[in-house]
């Protein structure tokens, strides 16, 4: 029997959408059962949140102390020894959480599309080619979804939970001290319907407030481009491309970005991507589906107005 296990990414209590995308992967690999696996020190909320998954066979938790944060040290062993139970796929999401994790275990990358039950499609070369690579056969599939490439799998579903109890001995060479991260009552960049991202031509840090404003507007997350996050105008937890975070938004505002490959490379499974910029030549209107040429000082405001 074939049995898909997907870990769970969880922060404060609350799953990430990420999970539902990696379901929505393991349902094109066609196999009997898609379990997923919450490891946290109380998993009961993340683990009843996760059983509403429409797809979850069942949902296992190990509720330990050591699992209050996510180390990637302390967390593959437990994966690792669930693993051995029978699964033929171990699947998480490719996200930092994920990029983390997975290597401790052992890896395919990016998982964009599935071709058999151990042939995938993954991109390589900032997203300029399209590979497809074979796991070998005798061997549990390790591997990380490339969120961006797939909808969140819908709810609905009234899976069992099971709490598991592990006898493995964890690593105590790595320990948690802090957890350093911006405070914002906007959406998740990495989750977020809508975005709205600056690049280097805004200028400066105080000129960034226009996209702040216009994000809140619309109710987007705000990112930037590689070259605004290097020139100091927001921090780098905003940064979106093939160094910063992969999106797929249902709509992303790119203003000031000229469209470096890189930077393509993170937002190319958009569903609507609006560019504003002042050269009619830049990169970034060859991937647009609507765009204004122009100041952007002069049309964003103007663009906020509106709306």
């Amino acid at each position: 029997m074939s049995k898909i296990l997907i870990i769970a990414e969880h922060l404060d209590g609350k799953l990430n959408s990420s999970t539902a995308r990696c379901v929505s992967c393991a349902k094109d690999l066609k196999v009997e059962a898609i379990d997923v696996l919450v490891l946290a020190a109380d998993a009961a909320a993340v683990g009843a949140e996760a059983a509403q998954i429409d797809g979850v066979a069942k949902v296992l938790t190990i509720a330990r102390g050591e699992n209050a944060h996510a180390l990637a040290a302390v967390l593959a062993p437990q994966v690792a020894a669930v693993a051995k139970n029978g699964y033929t796929h171990v699947l998480a999401p490719s996200t930092t959480f994920g990029k983390d994790l997975a290597p401790r275990v052992a890896q395919v990358s990016d998982i964009m599309a599935v071709e058999g039950t151990h042939t995938f499609k993954r991109p390589i070369y900032a997203g300029n080619a399209i590979v497809t690579v074979e796991a070998p056969q005798a061997q549990t599939v390790v591997a990380t979804v490339r969120t961006a490439s797939y909808a969140a799998a819908g709810a609905g579903g009234s899976a069992p939970v099971e709490a598991l109890s592990l006898d493995v001995a964890l690593p105590t060479h790595t320990r948690f001290v802090e957890l350093v991260q911006g405070k914002s009552d906007r959406p998740d960049l990495q989750g977020a319907a809508r975005v709205v991202s600056g690049g280097r031509a805004l200028g400066s840090a105080d000129a960034f407030k226009i996209i702040y404003a216009l994000a809140d507007k619309l109710g987007a997350a705000v990112g930037a481009s590689r070259a605004a996050v290097d020139a100091g105008y927001v921090p780098s937890d905003l940064q979106v491309g093939q160094t910063g975070k992969i999106i797929a938004p249902d709509l992303y505002v790119a203003i000031g970005i000229s469209g470096a490959i890189q930077h393509l490379t993170g937002i190319k499974d958009a569903g609507t991507i609006v560019a504003i910029n002042k050269d009619a030549e830049a990169p970034i209107f060859e991937i647009a589906d609507y765009g204004l040429v122009g100041d952007l000082f002069k049309l964003v405001p103007e663009f906020e107005q509106a709306l």
